[in-house]
């Protein structure tokens, strides 16, 4: 036979010659449906009705930190034990195991980022029927009913959720292969059967043997040696009608309902060029589901790293507007509810119910159990400049230079997989990238950065000293005969780290350190591409489910991996520095608690119009689930964009959280000043306006690091009980007081923008104009336009003065943009630190409270235990919506008086106060008489 990388050659060329082409698209057929999916189509057969699992009562068990339960399978007479726990900040655990499984089941580790603690829940009342625990605050309750099982969550007389109010609670059970196995039903019954019931169960267990112990897809086959161990559990949300979450897909912000197709599907997956509009599977894969509506916001997250389904359904999917009018005049009593089910091939049922009530509670919750947002390097909010690939050193100088040439700011320039010798990570092209080093250290001089990316498939080569440490260490995952599994990426034969190991993970960091990674220095960081993980010749171009993770199969733990690559390399650039620097790493898969370690970016895109346009929905999904650092490829990496369509990039991807440009290797060059000087204009003035916002970048991902909350986020967040604002997803919010209508359709003479808030006024940022909120406004556009209005009631400080990078404006003076709102007040925050050390760990930073009342401007200390100085000053307080002062006045802390000169614009309501001259960390008031 011939060598495997012979054999593969061929499927190499081809696999790239697909995606070179320019009409290249997804191959649907790479990909699993339900239907093709074994346990999926297993689970998706049950039909809603009477559930087979009983509460055993008597079983009951109530300590301090839990209740625990016996459910019987009537069917079969397994045993399952149910444990519910009652956790501090209003959030409620279900776990369900086999009382007594044949070999353990995996339960997902280090994604929570410490056992939660508990509260002690107590017996309300206890009959033959059920049991109704108090869940302490508000009334609530748990009421556990035995036969059938389910659980109901309620508040006073209102059911917030129910588990099993279905009947698709369904745990396929471990056991023994029939074919190498004596009978041991006797075994496992603890009470005689009816002899209809025997015969019942054996029909069931003929029925669904298929593809329970072997399972082939395309030319895959996976071998299953555990069998059939799917479980699946149902949700019922009344009074719900828009549920949000489960990300990564490409679709609208509100989830649709999957009764006519597939259901969502969680499974990290390498998806070239992926479909718009659909539950397929992309990178990433984060189980946590939003459920909103105006009285309340729930969560619930879905801790199973394994294949997972999620099947929406709606009582009021499809009515139209004017159907659900009729119910209203007809006296319909019909609750508006969603029902979702989960399933997972393997695992455990371990989910935790977020009873909110708010969107922020619900936030606070998920962040108590997995953690915040990482807290970036400043210069990690800027721009970054990206492609497949910069050629040599030359290229990077040149690229470089064209910027300082064309006066657009930039903070990062990236290195993809060519850099390096021969697809070998950690190492560099010894002709094209011969002096690294000296390549780092021209950027650094202009106070520039670097990334450079690292895939965690390794190339099997004996003469490289990453793939012979893996192999003599034993850190590579094993194929299901033991030995090191070996798949197809960018390399050709790749062997793939075991990161679910501590050990590797630690040695993984090692590796970061600038002895070891020869070339690097401290103005270089890393990109974790191709980590779902890549493999061209596998099964849904990933890894075979059989292979081994030590005890536990790649099932079980497949959308950990990403996270696992991303935490591994993190810790390496933090631990390079001593401890000192923090780490910027993007991902592309991700799993819940992946925002920890760094930033997400949604894949390979495409040139086209709709990839803009759902570029918005999918952040926001990912920051709803605490992800806050997500971007687009700006321009899309596939195809090539018309000068408009990068322009209107460009100016969206400047309020996205992550900002980078990047482009495919087969398409033609894109540097922004390539499209003649009228688009070079306005890409630079999209960019520049992006600098002038750092500062409050900075401040609302300090704060998403201390409180889990959204950077981008949709309107419902901060207007949750206004039904207009539930499923817009062409607009959204940066933290609380920038709103975002980014134009995303071709040709656009103006865009409609909901302002939200009856009580509310915004103010244009870019004209001043005022508009009050709670209607659609109208905006004429030109191709210079960016609509973003700026909350009446806020300040944002900005740096108006534009450098060649972020750092080069470290100590440059900042402006106040106070908007006033109708009571004529406004408050805001201004956040400094060094902008990329752990220093804010140890107090310090500078927080200040910025507030007007009274025509008084104010700054007061948030952090009085704090400790930080800066040079930046005050140079100018722009105050919309403003009455014309006679005199303003500035008074600091040493008692001075000093006259400040301003102006007022009358046909906008605009005083500018000019050089007021105070330090931004000082206490001063500024009165306006």
């Amino acid at each position: 036979m011939a060598p495997f990388s012979e054999r593969m050659a061929p499927f190499l060329v081809l696999w790239l010659a697909m995606c070179l082409s320019g009409t290249w698209a997804v191959d649907r057929g790479n990909f699993k449906t339900c239907d093709q999916s074994a346990f999926c189509k297993r689970q998706r057969a049950l039909k809603p009705g009477e559930s087979p699992y009983r509460a055993l009562l008597e079983t009951l068990e109530l300590t301090n930190t839990r209740l625990t339960l016996q459910l019987i399978n009537d069917n079969n007479k397994v045993r399952l034990l149910l444990e519910l726990y009652r956790l501090q900040g209003n959030i409620t655990r279900v776990k369900i195991n086999e009382l007594k499984p044949l070999k353990p089941r995996y339960e997902v580790p280090d994604v929570l980022i410490r056992e939660p603690p508990t509260e002690p829940m107590s017996v309300l009342s206890q009959d033959e029927n059920g049991v109704v625990l108090s869940l302490g605050a508000e009334s609530q309750r748990v009421i556990v009913s035995a036969q059938p099982f389910r659980l109901d969550i309620m508040e006073g007389r209102d059911v917030l959720m129910s588990l099993n109010s279905r009947g698709l609670l369904a745990f396929e059970h471990l056991r023994m292969r029939k074919d190498t196995q004596a009978d041991q039903d006797a075994e496992n019954k603890e009470e005689a059967e009816p002899a209809n019931q025997a015969e019942t169960k054996k029909e069931e267990e003929e029925k669904v043997e298929e593809g329970m112990w072997e399972e082939t897809f395309k030319s895959h086959s996976d071998s299953k040696p555990n069998g059939p161990s799917a479980i699946s559990l149902d949700f019922s949300l009344p009074g719900v009608e828009h549920v949000y979450g489960i990300p990564e897909h490409a679709d609208t912000l509100k989830l649709k309902t999957t009764d006519n197709g597939d259901p969502y599907r969680l499974y990290n997956l390498d998806v070239f060029q992926y479909e718009l509009y659909n539950p397929m599977a992309l990178y990433g894969a984060v189980p946590v589901m939003l459920a909103h509506n105006a009285h309340r916001t729930t969560g619930i997250f879905w801790l199973n790293a394994a294949e997972t389904w999620v099947d929406i359904s709606s009582n009021t999917a499809g009515k139209t507007v004017f159907g659900k009018m009729l119910d209203y005049v007809q006296g319909s009593s019909e609750t508006p509810q969603t029902d979702v089910r989960w399933i997972s091939e393997s695992g455990i049922i371990d989910v935790f119910i977020m009873l909110g009530p708010t969107p922020k509670d619900v936030f606070s919750q998920y962040a108590s159990l997995t953690g915040t947002q990482a807290f970036p390097p400043l210069s990690s909010l800027a721009y970054h400049q990206c492609r497949w690939n910069y050629n040599d050193q030359e290229d990077v100088r040149s690229v470089d230079a064209g910027f300082d040439e064309h006066d657009i700011p930039y903070d990062f320039i990236w290195l993809d997989i060519e850099h390096t010798d021969g697809k070998r990570y950690f190492t560099w092209d010894p002709h094209k990238f011969a002096t690294p080093k000296e390549m780092l250290q021209g950027l650094l001089d202009k106070k520039r950065k670097m990334v450079a990316i690292v895939d965690p498939h390794i190339k099997v080569d004996s003469n490289y000293k990453i793939h012979n440490e893996i192999r003599s260490r034993g850190y590579y995952i094993k194929n299901k005969d033991s030995g090191d599994y070996e798949g197809w990426c960018w390399p050709g034969s790749a062997g793939y780290p075991d990161f679910t190991r501590a050990d590797m993970r630690t040695w993984w960091a090692s590796m970061f350190a600038y002895d070891q990674y020869e070339g690097s220095m401290e103005n270089l960081y890393t990109w974790n591409d191709m980590n779902e993980p890549s493999v061209f010749n596998g099964p849904e171009v990933t890894m075979h489910k059989d292979a081994m993770h030590g005890a536990w199969e790649h099932r079980d733990v497949h959308n950990l991996y990403g996270l696992y690559v991303q935490m591994a390399t993190a810790e390496g650039l933090i631990q390079r520095s001593g401890g000192v620097e923090r780490p910027f790493v993007l991902t592309r898969a991700f799993f819940a608690g992946s925002q920890r370690y760094g930033a997400v970016w949604t894949g390979d895109n495409a040139a086209e119009w709709d990839h803009l346009k759902i570029s918005i929905p999918m952040c926001l999904s990912l920051g709803l689930v605490g992800i806050s650092f997500c971007g687009a490829d700006v321009g899309g990496f596939f195809k090539s964009p018309s000068s408009e369509l990068l322009v209107r990039w460009y100016q969206t991807g400047a309020y996205q959280p992550f900002f980078r440009a990047h482009a495919h290797l087969d398409t033609p060059r894109r540097e922004p000043w390539l499209f003649g000087p009228e688009n070079t204009a306005l890409i630079r003035e999209a960019v520049r306006q992006r600098y002038t916002f750092l500062p409050y970048w900075y401040q609302q991902f300090n704060h998403a690091y201390h409180t889990g909350e959204p950077v981008m986020r949709p309107l419902w967040v901060e207007y949750p009980q206004d039904p207009a604002t539930f499923a817009l997803d062409d607009e959204f919010l940066i933290g609380r007081d920038l709103l975002v209508h980014p134009v995303t359709e071709e040709g656009a003479r103006g865009v409609t923008a909901y302002l939200p808030g009856k009580d509310e006024v915004w103010f244009d940022i870019h004209t001043y104009q005022k508009h009050n909120g709670a209607q659609n406004l109208y905006i004429p556009v030109t191709m210079s336009s960016i609509p973003v209005f700026q909350r009446g009631g806020s300040i944002i400080p900005r740096k108006m003065r534009v450098r060649r990078s972020s750092t080069c404006m470290e100590h440059d003076p900042y402006t106040l943009y106070v908007a006033l709102n109708t009571r004529g007040t406004a408050e805001g925050e201004l956040y400094i630190d060094d902008g990329h050390t752990f220093n804010y760990e140890k107090k310090e930073f500078i927080r200040r409270r910025l507030s007007f009342a009274n025509n008084v401007l104010s700054s007061t200390n948030l952090a009085v235990d704090a400790q930080f100085t800066t040079n930046s000053w005050i140079e100018r307080v722009i105050i919309l919506g403003a009455r014309k002062p006679s005199k303003v006045t500035l008074k600091t802390t040493d008692g001075q008086d000093t006259h400040v000169e301003f102006d007022f614009d009358a046909s906008m309501s605009v005083v500018t106060l000019r050089k007021p001259g105070m330090n931004v960390g000082a206490d001063w008031t500024v009165m306006l008489k």
